[in-house]
């Protein structure tokens, strides 16, 4: 099983779900990314041959992940992107800030991909902060 994240079994039925978790919310957000490409492709494959940066700003922090995980779904419907390595910064100032660096490919024959996400779920989604940070995201493929 890898560190950081694992797949949850009998959650749903047609979707995927996986429960992140991270000492601090950088750590949940890196995590929670890395389980998101883990399903679209193994990630020992992806090469960090490409930069991208995302900066994003919401009220909440729930929210924040969410639109973070759908960012890198939509990256890799219209820009063809994986990403492999994914150094996160969460910080708090009116709402809720991320900087995220992400290094990857684009997706090509040397790859080996795995299932597609289609997008992002709000079904039984959670994030909550108990001794340690964790999340439970749905993911419809």
């Amino acid at each position: 099983m890898p560190k950081g994240w694992k797949l949850l079994e009998g959650v749903v039925m047609a979707d995927l779900a996986f429960e992140a978790n991270g000492k601090d919310l950088n750590t949940l957000f890196e995590n929670s990314a890395l389980a998101v490409g883990s399903i679209m492709a193994d990630l020992k494959s992806v090469t960090p041959a490409l930069s991208k940066d995302i900066s994003l700003e919401k009220e909440d922090v729930e929210r924040l992940l969410y639109e973070f995980l759908s960012e890198l779904v939509y990256l890799k419907d219209a820009e063809q992107l994986l990403f492999s390595e994914i150094k996160a910064t969460v910080s708090k100032n009116n709402g809720w800030l991320l900087h995220a660096h992400l290094k990857g490919d684009k997706i090509n024959p040397k790859m080996r991909l795995g299932t597609d996400v289609k997008a992002i779920t709000l079904h039984k989604y959670e994030v909550k902060k108990g001794k340690a940070w964790t999340a439970r995201v749905v993911v419809d493929v």
